[in-house]
């Protein structure tokens, strides 16, 4: 972890139904995790609560930390089945969920990822739908589902849901817009958070949570990126496809002149060796 580490991770959100289903065994694999990786929070969506109390159970064999609900994941196809988002429009589901899941989680902490209401600003009518279920975490994505990813985070009103939270003895984690861990730290204290959770701000930079680091070198970027590319294909070998690493590579291959085209030769990349060749003649002479 020399790129730094925060002090929880969150896996990537894995389906309820799907784990209840003939394709459980395929999505178990992405349930897989390092202790080097704990505490580690696993993530799931749904709108079925028996589903979630199973899952919760699972949470528990596999030797999770922690479990959270995704109540505010905007894609169309998670809505689709109920879940993500547009749980902001069904209170009732919402709470009956919350109740399973940690009917099943036994000792472990349940907590929900959401956001600040669907077409408009609810934290008035929502927030306490959630405060109600006794959860011990809410993270809020200071956007509506409306809003998307579009315009910036309203964090007044993360504020106000602290607010509203800390009196429940729920922790506040607030989303959206953290540009640098000091940020990071600024937001908490002056919302009154528990915490922040940090997004697509790790995408642009890997060492988000290194303050030490400054600047980073093409040589320092290539390298923890084919590190990373070695990791990927070691844990899943030809269980993914290699072309799912290279939405990673303009994170690491950015800022300094030549990156463009050195990063438009990878992406014609098939797989680990080809990269490898592409970027020996680069890492050497930098």
């Amino acid at each position: 972890m020399h790129c730094g580490r925060p002090d929880i991770f969150f896996n990537e959100f894995v389906s309820c139904d799907g784990l209840c289903s003939s394709g459980r065994d395929k999505l178990l694999k992405d349930l897989r995790f390092t202790e080097s990786e704990r505490p580690l929070i696993v993530q799931f969506f749904g709108s079925k609560p028996e589903n979630f109390y199973q899952c919760a159970q699972l949470a528990q064999e596999l030797g999770f930390d922690g479990i959270d609900i995704n109540m505010g994941c905007p894609d169309k196809n998670v809505e689709k089945q109920g879940a993500g988002a547009v749980l902001i429009k069904n209170p009732k589901l919402a709470q009956k969920i919350i109740s399973e899941t940690k009917r099943g989680a036994g000792s472990l902490p349940v907590s929900v990822k959401t956001r600040l209401g669907y077409n408009k600003v609810e934290i008035r009518e929502w927030i306490p739908v959630l405060l109600g279920a006794g959860l011990n975490a809410l993270t809020i994505h200071g956007r509506t589902r409306k809003e998307m990813s579009f315009g910036p985070a309203h964090w007044d009103l993360i504020g106000e849901v602290a607010q509203v939270a800390h009196p429940h003895g729920t922790l506040i984690v607030g989303n959206g817009d953290v540009s640098d861990l000091a940020d990071a730290h600024s937001k908490a204290q002056i919302y009154d958070l528990d915490g922040i959770m940090v997004g697509r701000g790790i995408f642009k930079n890997p060492w988000f949570f290194n303050p030490a680091v400054k600047e980073i070198g093409p040589k320092e970027r290539i390298g923890v990126m084919t590190e990373h590319i070695k990791l990927f294909t070691e844990f899943w070998g030809k269980e993914k496809h290699f072309d799912v690493m290279k939405k990673f590579f303009k994170v690491y291959i950015s800022g300094w002149d030549g990156a463009n085209d050195l990063r438009i030769r990878m992406m014609a990349a098939k797989d680990r060796e080809e990269v490898e060749e592409i970027v020996k003649f680069t890492s050497a002479t930098e």
